[in-house]
């Protein structure tokens, strides 16, 4: 089998004893060492109000990363769009597309209803294809209060998300020079207009997102490691309503959790504090400092939170770099993706730029293929 491209999903964490500046330069450290290693792109995730998470800003980190790197593809994964007005997301991007030509990525993600509250997923019973897990959808308890707070404060209104489908279409405009707006008046976004920005859109389940990836004929990023058990519905609804448009054939990144390091009781050990890591995003608090893995290990999962997170649990790849590897070709077969995002969480960042350093030597990615592929991912119809 062909191994596909990797890419790096990247949240910018930061551990117990450290700050967010030290989160902030551990993600810059990483897209330099990630470009070295030949994977294909570096994209950042959207988190607000989290205690150890510092990618809050995505647009603003992505200037930084691109100034301290040549060659790997830089975006976001994504960009959630009810939090700003498409012109918004346009200007930001187009900044630093304009500064860093041919290289940026633009995924977008449909946020859930603020008159609908927190979002939650369907049920989903445990099953297993072809050797990939898909586990039973997770309980989860959101801080009604905390989300509502979080709402107000990013200026979210009711009914925003479901704009989604005119933002997508007005900032394909905006960024083609090709938008008028309601009042008839030609609109022309400098500096974004015409830059080279692929546009991906995302998402968990097979909802919106999925239907109208396939419908523009935009690329698709489908989520294993946050909603595992949805990501083949959600691929098969984009394949399902393909069309050709931006592209002539379907094209789908697949996220996952994976964490390889030089041995299997060495990834054991550096893998702790995922589960309390995970149940602090579930409760409704928003993500933890990352505990130190010692610590973690030390106290056992009560049981309660484990019922929580056995999900990201047993969808995490982690152990041996051939063991990581052997998990990325299931799930490479299984969704039939066309690239793998991988993402990894660490309370040291020196165990992070481990594990991908490990799993692309095994994979056997080169900086020479990640540019030709990533050129091919934005080929026109």
């Amino acid at each position: 089998m062909t191994r596909v491209p990797l890419s790096v999903l990247d949240l910018a964490p930061f551990g117990a004893g450290q700050t967010a500046g030290d989160g902030l330069r551990a993600s810059i450290a990483l897209a330099r060492r990630a470009e070295d290693l030949g994977y294909a792109r570096y994209w950042l995730a959207e988190h607000h109000l989290n205690p150890g998470v510092a990618g809050a800003a995505p647009h603003v980190l992505l200037a930084a990363i691109a100034a301290a790197t040549q060659r790997i593809r830089i975006g976001t994964a994504a960009t959630i769009i009810g939090n700003y007005s498409a012109l918004q997301v346009v200007e930001n991007v187009g900044t630093v597309a304009a500064l860093h030509p041919g290289r940026f990525d633009l995924g977008i993600g449909r946020s859930g209803s603020v008159r609908g509250g927190a979002p939650v997923f369907p049920a989903h019973e445990r099953s297993v294809v072809d050797g990939l897990v898909l586990p039973a959808s997770a309980p989860v308890a959101f801080d009604q209060a905390r989300f509502a707070a979080q709402l107000r404060l990013l200026g979210r209104t009711d009914g925003d998300a479901e704009r989604f489908d005119d933002d997508v279409r007005s900032i394909l405009a905006l960024i083609a020079g090709t938008y008028v707006a309601p009042e008839g008046v030609p609109i022309h976004a400098t500096p974004a207009e015409g830059q080279e920005v692929q546009v991906w859109i995302h998402g968990s389940t097979a909802g919106p997102s999925a239907e109208l990836a396939g419908a523009l004929g935009l690329p698709f990023g489908a989520n294993y490691h946050v909603a595992p058990a949805f990501v083949l519905e959600a691929i098969a609804a984009y394949r399902r309503a393909f069309r050709p448009g931006v592209l002539a054939e379907p094209r789908v990144i697949v996220s996952v959790d994976a964490l390889a390091a030089d041995d299997a009781a060495t990834a054991d050990r550096v893998a702790g504090g995922y589960a309390e890591w995970v149940h602090s995003i579930r409760a409704g608090q928003g993500a933890i400092l990352y505990p130190a893995p010692d610590d973690a290990l030390a106290v056992p999962l009560p049981s309660h939170i484990e019922s929580v997170v056995r999900d990201r649990l047993e969808t995490r790849f982690t152990g041996t770099a051939d063991q990581v590897a052997d998990q990325l070709e299931t799930l490479q077969r299984v969704t039939d993706a066309d690239e793998l995002l991988i993402t990894t969480i660490t309370h040291d960042p020196a165990d992070r730029e481990r594990s991908y350093e490990l799993i692309a030597d095994v994979w056997g990615v080169s900086a020479a293929d990640a540019r030709g592929e990533a050129t091919l991912a934005g080929a026109r119809a």
